[in-house]
């Protein structure tokens, strides 16, 4: 079986086993409202009663548990150009902050105002960059 969430692992292993999620829980001893909560990712089964969803499924307890996390689905190189992104989106908020109080304050000429400016839109500018599609 491939990696994926838990909530899909659970749908997927009951439907193998050709289970309704009503005859999951009455295995399980709880309401399909919970089964259903479980295959939603509304709710985790209790810790103490996965050992026995594991033998309903017939699978084990690590490979019921062995899911596709978050950090695992993005590629390994995606989160410099993440840190990247925000980086350049603090700069630029902070430039936009602190020209207009500059400005209010009447502490920066316009023209040096201007050029602060450009150096904010310089970094949203690039953040549009970082989301447009590579040319093939």
């Amino acid at each position: 079986m491939t990696k994926q969430t838990f909530d899909a692992t659970i749908s997927a292993l009951r439907k193998e086993k050709g289970l309704t999620q009503l005859e999951l829980a009455r295995q399980m001893g709880v309401t399909d409202k919970a089964v259903s909560k479980w295959e939603r990712n509304l709710s985790f089964p209790d810790v103490a009663s996965l050992p026995k969803l594991a033998e309903v499924l017939g699978t084990s307890v690590d490979e019921l548990l062995e899911v596709k996390t978050a950090a695992q689905e993005e590629p390994t190189g995606s989160r410099v150009p993440a840190l990247a992104e925000l980086v350049l989106k603090a700069v630029a908020l902070a430039m936009g902050v602190g020209v207009t109080a500059l400005t209010v304050m009447d502490e920066v000429e316009p023209r040096n105002a201007l050029g602060l400016l450009g150096i904010c839109v310089a970094c949203l500018a690039l953040t549009q960059l970082m989301h447009s599609p590579d040319p093939e």
